[in-house]
């Protein structure tokens, strides 16, 4: 059997033909005359949609509707009426009817609504793998070939497309597919960023649009024409954007999207001061001797984020009104939210919004985030939660009714680990599971990415024969003593400061509002 069908109406001897059609395409029917009936039968059986015609004597169809919803707010109705009257459609539309035909309906009507209500979700996953098989030879083409630094940023999108969308579906066989074939992209990521990234640094080749060069080439070109605020959610992932874009969509349209590249190591330290500064970190270090901070220095490494901004919005002959702000806890997050009124009539205004850093941090040290964020999908949903929920929503709310235009961005991703890599340092390297600095650095030069003059990568020299190390993939390096503990602990967990698409191809997007 197909499903079982109530169907309600008192013209019900003219709709046998229909419910022929129905019983011989495999459906059971009862058919009743009104909506009394109806919300009796309800009780007695369980459906899996119910017809409810809108205009019947006695009992309504919209009445019947609110207590069949009481009896089993689950089941989909579907309203038929001959009348078109607005009042109408929004009073059903405002009960959560599954669908609106009006009379006279036809069987393949009828059938078109059944199998959009019942089978759904089983034919869009039909359709989701057959497609996805398509594009899987197409996209294994494409890794064969020598992609470029756009080519990539292409491809990237369309994993993640494929990933949000498999994920709807409860058929696992094409997701492990999918993540095998994110995996070989990977492999082959980071041999490129390894083959190419000093030369995009050095000048020797044509780069991408990098993290350290937003302001300039983006944002500075905005600014003074329009009012903007500037949102940079730290550690945000190009899928997990994906995933909040509806919510930004209710208040703003999409002007821009496109993936640019962070820098390494992908961490907050060098990632946000430089797009801050307009610099790379060495010229950082360079330019504010005090206020850089390397990775033997005590202290917090991102206090002056403000400085570096200050002097780059100079140094680009941006002389406007502006205002900084860095969130790190829900009370700071309200109390932007209450200033609002002191801050919106800024020609720009930059945010800097801590939440989804924390997230990544607390599943790899808290057992209960562990088990809410178990794997990538729960992982996006939580960053969906923490948003419908957060000051943030209300802020962005603001941002729109004020009519200013909002750019997100973020300084760099993050990639779950699952394999370790041996390394062996001083007690001073830094404790970094994606990237290693120091001197001295025992490692197997096949499974990483080294640097061995750090100025050749725009990083700050940190000793005499100090050097950088990155992780690749979904490598994590731990220390031979006490190995097994420490695979245990860090293994399945969120980490970011080496190579992978997660963490250095990120999201720039502008959003215009709406209204």
């Amino acid at each position: 059997m197909q499903g079982k069908i109530l169907w309600a109406d008192d013209e019900i001897e003219l709709l046998k033909p229909h419910i022929l059609f129905l019983e011989a395409k495999g459906y059971q029917v009862d058919a009743v005359t009104n909506g009394a009936d109806a919300i009796d039968k309800s009780v007695e059986n369980a459906y899996d949609i119910i017809f409810l015609d809108e205009n019947m004597p006695g009992i309504s169809g919209l009445e019947a509707l609110a207590k069949i919803k009481e009896i089993n707010p689950l089941v989909p109705v579907v309203m038929i009426t001959k009348s078109e009257e607005e009042y109408i459609m929004e009073e059903a539309i405002g009960s959560k009817i599954a669908d609106y035909l009006i009379k006279p309906v036809n069987p393949n009507q009828i059938l078109l609504s059944i199998k959009k209500n019942l089978d759904h979700s089983k034919l869009i996953s039909q359709k989701t793998n057959s497609n996805y098989q398509q594009e899987f030879r197409q996209l294994g083409m494409q890794l064969n070939g020598r992609l470029d630094s756009k080519e990539w940023t292409e491809l990237y999108s369309k994993l993640v497309f494929w990933e949000l969308q498999l994920e709807k579906i409860e058929d696992s066989g094409m997701r492990q597919i999918l993540e095998m074939q994110k995996k070989e992209a990977n492999h082959i990521f980071s041999d490129f960023i390894e083959d190419n990234y000093l030369d995009w640094l050095n000048g020797t080749e044509e780069p991408p649009t990098m993290i350290h060069n937003l302001i300039k080439e983006k944002i500075a070109p905005k600014i003074g024409s329009e009012k903007l605020a500037v949102l940079v959610i730290d550690n945000l992932r190009y899928d997990q954007w994906k995933m909040v874009e509806p919510i930004f969509s209710k208040y703003f349209t999409k002007e821009e999207e496109e993936i640019v590249y962070s820098i390494l190591p992908t961490a907050t330290h060098y990632a946000r001061n430089s797009f801050f500064a307009g610099l790379l970190p060495s010229e950082i270090e360079k330019r504010f001797p005090q206020l850089w901070k390397n990775e033997e220095d005590e202290g917090g490494k991102n206090m002056h984020e403000k400085d570096f901004l200050e002097a780059n919005l100079k140094r680009l002959g941006k002389n406007v009104k502006w205002s900084y702000n860095k969130i790190t806890n829900v009370e700071a997050g309200k109390k932007l939210n209450d200033q609002f009124h002191l801050w919106k009539e800024n020609d720009v205004n930059f945010i800097v919004y801590n939440f989804v850093d924390m997230l990544s941090h607390a599943r790899t040290e808290m057992e209960v985030i562990r088990e809410l964020a178990d794997d990538e999908a729960a992982y996006r949903s939580i960053t969906v939660s923490w948003l419908e929920h957060s000051p943030l929503l209300e802020i962005i709310k603001k941002i729109a009714d004020a009519s200013i235009r909002l750019i997100i961005t973020t300084d760099h991703g993050t990639i779950k680990v699952t394999n370790p890599v041996k390394i062996v340092g001083e007690r001073s390297t830094n404790t970094n599971l994606r990237y290693k600095a120091g001197r001295g650095l025992s490692y197997n030069e096949k499974e990483v990415f080294v640097v061995k003059n750090p100025h050749e990568a725009y990083l700050p020299k940190l000793k005499m024969s100090s050097e950088f190390v990155f992780a690749r993939e979904q490598d994590f390096f731990v220390y031979p003593n006490n190995y097994n503990h420490f695979v245990n602990y860090y293994s399945n967990t969120f980490q970011h400061g080496g190579i992978s698409m997660e963490e250095l191809l990120i999201p720039y997007v502008v959003l215009k509002p709406k209204g």
